[in-house]
């Protein structure tokens, strides 16, 4: 059987305060992303140039800017692209823009 949490289940003050990058915006990205959003959490979304999902992401009431800078200015990064290519982004986006204890 399942076993269901609610809001007085979480510390939420552990997430809250913080920003949370989001890389990509496919099935994973964009539930992650309201989920944190609509619980008070600072949200970014990490899109390439380009993604079919910007529109999308921006239509939700989220803030869309290109994987690099939401890397840079977040305190939790999301990866959640599709296997194939996050290495990738990872390299590409995310590495150089790390700080100390991430």
């Amino acid at each position: 059987m399942a076993e269901l949490f609610y809001d007085a289940d979480a510390d939420l003050s552990i997430i809250q305060g913080r920003k949370v990058a989001v890389i990509g915006y496919g099935s994973q990205g964009h539930a992650h992303a309201l989920s944190l959003r609509d619980s008070g959490v600072d949200v970014r979304v990490g899109l390439h140039e380009g993604s079919k999902s910007k529109a999308k992401a921006e239509e939700q009431g989220l803030r869309v800017v290109s994987p690099s800078e939401a890397a840079a200015e977040a305190d939790v990064i999301m990866i959640l692209v599709p296997d194939p290519i996050q290495a990738e982004v990872y390299e590409k986006d995310i590495k150089d823009n790390l700080k100390d204890g991430d």
